[in-house]
């Protein structure tokens, strides 16, 4: 019989005594037991801050996202054991493809998002703030990885997304974490687990893994801690009330099951494009992962008039759908999680009966392909219709989680956004339609109640990720039941494992400290150019002040003709009554590049190409006769890795350039990036 281990404290151990019996949901059989007794959880996350920690902290987001990209690659050649393993969860190769790659996927995704982050440990947050007269006192935002451990308590239905989706972001803050997956599924968790940590692509320290109870956790965690619970509202909500959670303020991220809607539009009537969206969409939602997901659609929400076309269009297609072992050629669902499960639905699905007509499907008479129905978690799709949802309310409280959902009527917009919003907070909704006034009327009613809208319509269906994939560049979380927490959302995400600090000083030492200049700092030059100077040898502050230039008309005309801008400001005298403008101005864009042409050194050197332009301001006019010239400053570095062997090792500098009049006043300010050679080419 196999036991599951648990890893803490650098190594696997196995827990005491006998633990939990785990089965297979498919055929009935044992699978693994697990147990984390004899753990000592304290130690875990002493371990966590002490070892762990530190060692990401070392890391620059660069370095952490390149990590993550590593370890994505590796899971990726694993993928196919994770796959033999998942069919014991009863999900098909679809539902499995969701999890383990959806998973992965969330690891290049956060690998990706290192490029929006500074080549540092920590993250310089938002503009500098103006507090004095002369400039000579300002304020800025740090954001520093929390010191403490992310701990994740999670859900049945995801055991590698779930872990993988969480954990990419801490490691990416530059935070160790305690995953506790749901036991019934840990089996799944610990092989993934395993390949991580035998990869020895993580520092050690960054992650551990409970199989079995944790209860007692939150027993230990601080206010430099992180929480995070997918599950139950029930069993989060008594979480989050934990004495430690409230006396350590410690951020507590909670994602409950929540009765999420999809809307039909009302132009979308049968035999319209929209129409068949939906039920396909439907259909989806109520059978993948034979239903049981936190963004699974439980409420149908559908014009009155189209309620007899939804009910048989849907019907019909869930009368196609095969039930039974995934390993069998046609079977597009498979089964619950356990029969714990299947107790939970039907009971679930009897009490939604008292107030709700079923007009599909039947706990106990339905077919199961290449399996045992008795043996197996198996349960039939169920669609229940309500004739008076703001009478027979239990379908906005009560949710069945597997392939479960209720076809509701609505008369009017008003009404489909006050039923949607009857859910008291969703993850997610959608909306099908191809009538833009009614997506935009029902995305703005609606949205306070909701962490996610899907508008789905013929011109996006093609490439949609569907109702219920949340992506990592978006949040996932929602208000009121939903839980009131998000995660992901790209950066967003990420910072929740920071702590946001406001500092104050000079723009020196404020250059000084957040590696990147701020206006007004102190300059020096250099004999040098920096043009002529590689990446490395390249300093945050180095200035290079140009030659002036003095502007004509001609010069006006002459970039007027090439460029093509004929603007009357820069063309016609005649036609400046009533402007801001004494006279023809000359074109911003043309301060611009003869700023480009003082500062820029010709000759080939380290300077590969320009990457672009971050911002743009013009912010004083320039007129015939005024003088201007250029101050260069390196801003900051961003190290970029090589991309293969043959590709140049290169980094990104970002350069203010601040072009002045004879006044010593800015005109126009931005800045620009390079993309410049290393030294170093190894």
């Amino acid at each position: 019989m196999n036991q599951l281990e648990n890893y803490a404290l650098g190594r696997w151990i196995k827990g005491e005594g006998e633990g939990q019996a785990l089965y297979n949901s498919i055929n009935g059989e044992l699978v693994a037991t697990a147990t984390s007794k004899g753990l000592d959880f304290a130690e875990m996350m002493d371990y966590a801050r002490k070892i762990g920690g530190p060692a990401l902290r070392k890391l620059t987001f660069q370095e952490r996202g390149l990590m993550l990209k590593k370890l994505a690659f590796h899971l990726l050649e694993k993928k196919e054991t994770f796959y033999k393993v998942s069919w014991a969860t009863g999900a098909t190769k679809a539902d499995s493809w969701v999890d383990i790659e959806g998973g992965i996927g969330n690891l290049f995704a956060n690998a990706s998002l290192r490029r929006q982050f500074p080549d540092l440990p920590y993250y310089i947050d938002g503009d500098a703030v103006k507090l004095s007269k002369e400039g000579t006192f300002i304020g800025h935002h740090i954001c520093t990885p929390k010191r403490g451990v992310a701990i994740h308590i999670n859900a049945f239905n995801f055991p590698v997304w779930g872990m993988l989706e969480k954990i990419a972001v801490n490691l990416l803050a530059g935070v160790p974490a305690i995953v506790k997956p749901a036991t019934a599924t840990s089996f799944l968790t610990e092989v993934v687990v395993k390949e991580i940590i035998a990869s020895q692509i993580l520092p050690e320290g960054s992650l551990q893994l409970i199989c079995g109870s944790a209860n007692g956790i939150l027993d230990n965690v601080t206010m430099e801690d992180v929480v995070t619970f997918t599950g139950s509202a029930s069993t989060g909500k008594m979480l989050k009330s934990h004495p430690k959670i409230v006396e350590e303020s410690v951020p507590f991220n909670l994602e409950a099951d929540s009765l999420n809607a999809m809307v039909l539009g009302e132009d979308a009537k049968l035999g319209t494009t929209e129409f068949d969206l939906f039920i396909k969409e439907a259909t989806r939602e109520m059978t993948t992962k034979a239903g049981q997901k936190c963004t699974a659609v439980r409420r149908l929400l559908v014009p009155v008039n189209l309620v007899e076309d939804v009910q048989i269009a849907l019907g019909q297609r869930l009368s196609g759908v095969i039930i039974g072992d995934p390993n069998v050629d046609g079977v597009r669902m498979g089964a619950l999680a356990n029969k714990d499960q299947v107790k939970e639905v039907s009971e679930k699905v009897q009490e939604l009966s008292k107030t709700q007509e079923i007009v599909f499907g039947n706990l106990e008479n339905f077919e199961v392909k290449g399996a045992d129905k008795n043996k197996g978690a198996f349960i039939s799709p169920i669609l229940f219709l309500n004739s008076d949802p703001f009478k027979y309310t239990d379908c906005h409280n009560i949710e069945a989680f597997g392939p479960v959902s209720t076809i509701i009527p609505y008369n009017n917009l008003d009404e489909a956004i006050e039923l949607a919003r009857m859910g008291k907070g969703s993850l997610c909704c959608s909306v099908v339609t191809a009538d833009d006034d009614f997506a935009r009327d029902f995305v703005i009613g609606a949205a306070s109640m909701h962490g996610r809208i899907l508008i789905l319509n013929s011109d996006c269906a093609k490439e949609s990720t569907g109702h219920g994939s949340p992506l990592p560049m978006l949040i996932h979380g929602g208000p009121g039941r939903a839980g009131g927490g998000e995660e992901m959302g790209g950066k967003r995400g990420v910072l929740h494992y920071m702590q946001r600090t406001a500092i104050q000083g000079s723009p020196t030492t404020l250059t000084h400290i957040t590696q990147q200049y701020q206006y007004g700092g102190k300059q020096w030059e250099d004999n040098i150019h920096p043009f002529r100077k590689h990446f490395e040898e390249l300093k945050i502050g180095e200035t290079y002040i140009t030659a002036k230039h003095t502007v004509t008309e001609s010069d006006i005309t002459n970039f007027a003709n090439v460029s093509g801008d004929n603007f009357y400001a820069h063309m016609d005298a005649t036609s400046l009554e009533g402007t801001i403008f004494e006279g023809r101005v000359a074109h911003g864009y043309f301060i611009l590049s003869k700023a480009a042409g003082l500062f820029v050194d010709a000759r080939k050197g380290p300077v590969l190409l320009n990457y672009g332009l971050d911002e743009c301001r013009f912010v004083k006019p320039v007129y015939p006769g005024m003088t201007i010239g250029v101050k260069f400053t390196c801003k900051e570095k961003i190290n970029q890795e090589k991309r293969d062997e043959e590709d140049i090792a290169k980094g990104i500098v970002r350069w203010l350039v601040d072009v002045y009049d004879e006044t010593g006043e800015t005109v126009a300010i931005a800045t620009i990036l390079t993309m410049v050679k290393k030294l170093n080419q190894e």
